[in-house]
């Protein structure tokens, strides 16, 4: 597994105010920009930043560290994604709601649909970490408040998301707001999502 290297991503559409550097990722986020597709709401936003490395590797974790300090307006959010295109993606995520509580949560498109799986958290937490892994198409996102104790927010399949896949980090703001969020403690290593010793797979 080669080792997480900044100058390896690259953009799907570049913000204004970003800094870039070896261990260190900073992106300020611009008014009304989001990911989703249709459920529910009925409308398609696809306009939020998105940097990310490319692999055919079907077996690894990535891991990365978010801080949000001054997040601080409705939908405020960073986190780990794998954007394919507009119709076919994953991110997980802290979405700040009110002064009470933000969603912890984990949003997954497959063919132009969205859902969205959350739960509640303190308005006090102003980082986490993320981990997502691959096995072929299958994906696992995990969180972690320090970075060695992991756990499971979702397992998902990704429809389009065989063979050469993209993933990295993002930020937006929906709303009429900016922040600025910090991603640091990026590294890539052997696939950290074990294989499944229950159940037997059904023959045939």
């Amino acid at each position: 597994m080669r080792p997480f290297k900044t100058n390896d991503l690259h953009w799907t559409r570049q913000p204004k105010d970003y800094v870039i550097e070896e261990d260190k990722i900073s992106i300020t986020t611009q008014p009304y920009t989001d990911l989703w597709q249709k459920t529910y709401y009925h409308f398609v936003n696809d306009n939020a930043p998105v940097l990310q490395m490319e692999t055919e590797e079907e077996y690894f974790s990535f891991t990365v560290k978010t801080e949000f300090s001054d997040s601080h307006t409705r939908f405020d959010q960073c986190g780990i994604v794998l954007y394919q295109d507009s119709e076919n993606w994953l991110k997980g995520s802290i979405e700040y709601e009110n002064g009470d509580f933000q969603h912890l949560g984990s949003v997954v498109t497959n063919y132009g649909y969205s859902d969205w799986a959350t739960t509640e958290i303190d308005t006090s937490v102003k980082s986490m970490w993320y981990r997502l892994s691959r096995r072929g198409s299958d994906y696992c996102i995990e969180n972690s408040v320090d970075g060695i104790t992991f756990k499971q927010m979702r397992i998902c399949h990704l429809q389009e998301g065989v063979g050469k896949i993209r993933f990295g980090v993002y930020a937006c703001s929906p709303e009429n707001s900016s922040f600025t969020a910090v991603f640091t403690n990026m590294e890539l290593t052997e696939c950290k999502w074990l294989t499944h010793d229950g159940q037997k797979p059904d023959e045939g």
